[in-house]
């Protein structure tokens, strides 16, 4: 089985959730008391998908101000970026949409971006609509999921996804590399948080 590296980073504000996420994700836990990232941290986690094994080399981005200028260093080179928000501060949501346009100017030209609506357990003091957040994913043709770390919900979803929209290496394309292979993929169930 064939293995590949995939590099992702998550960006966004601090306290939104980033290094939970990957918490969750790693090592299917949570620790409500997690310190801040300073800089950047990093996890791997490899994961089965069709015929291929993706190894997720993580890069954990601080959301502080101060280190913004370190992102660039990040997500250079990633196979996908993960920009997360946290749905109870709608200021999170519009630094977003900054973040996605530094990727577009900045990042590789076949980056793929997932949205993360994060803290999602948290719906009842809302103050990003999701169906507003689903809107703009679309409209950047971006991976749009809500997820709560805290309650482990869409989080290895969200990694699936990213998996499912990575350009795949088949081998069973034309010995000449050029041309590619269409194959219907398989639709992801999202839980839903509410």
């Amino acid at each position: 089985m064939a293995l590949r590296e995939l590099k992702v980073c998550l960006l966004g504000d601090t306290g939104v959730g980033k290094s939970s996420i990957v918490w969750r994700f790693v090592e299917d836990s949570f620790d409500p008391n997690i310190n801040p990232t300073i800089g950047a941290s990093f996890m791997t986690k490899t994961v089965q998908y069709q015929n291929e094994l993706h190894k997720f080399l993580i890069w954990d981005t601080a959301g502080q101000e101060r280190f913004r200028a370190l992102a660039p260093m990040y997500y250079r080179g990633s196979a996908a970026a993960i920009i997360v928000y946290d749905i109870t501060k709608e200021e999170t949501f519009s630094t977003l949409k900054n973040w996605v346009k530094e990727l577009r100017q900045h990042g590789p030209p076949n980056i793929v971006v997932a949205i993360a609506g994060n803290k999602c357990d948290l719906n009842d003091v809302r103050e990003v609509m999701e169906k507003d957040a689903k809107d703009y994913a679309d409209s950047i043709h971006a991976i749009f999921v809500e997820t709560s770390a805290k309650n482990a919900i869409n989080i290895n979803e969200l990694f699936i996804e990213i998996s499912r929209r990575i350009p795949s290496t088949d081998t069973n394309l034309p010995s000449s590399g050029k041309g590619f292979k269409l194959r219907r993929q398989p639709s992801v169930t999202k839980r839903s948080c509410c």
